[in-house]
């Protein structure tokens, strides 16, 4: 299973690195869109890592590769400055897709 980093700071992408995990920094959308289509255009790729930050400032364009693409699996992780994830985020998360409160 092979992983793939796209990040926008070159620290997270040096820790990943240091786990064995390739991956690009980028900056701007375009960057952005150009690293999601070659890292999905990649077979040996199987999950995909972006830092949160590209969720916030290009959401259209991240869920709309997330809706789309099967393969790789596109996850969101938090990068050097932590999570910007509210500390109840799994609870939210549970309580608004299931219409109930826990």
């Amino acid at each position: 299973m092979r992983m793939f980093l796209i990040s926008d700071n070159v620290d997270t992408q040096t820790g990943m690195r240091l786990a064995g995990v390739d991956g690009v920094v980028v900056h701007t959308e375009e960057e952005l869109k150009n690293a999601l289509d070659a890292a999905i255009a990649d077979t040996r790729n199987d999950i995909l890592l972006l830092t949160e930050k590209f969720g916030k400032d290009y959401t259209e364009l991240v869920n709309g590769v997330k809706a789309r693409t099967l393969r790789p699996l596109i996850i969101d992780i938090p990068d050097r400055h932590g999570t910007g994830r509210s500390p109840n985020f799994i609870t939210d998360y549970v309580n608004q897709s299931i219409g109930l409160k826990l």
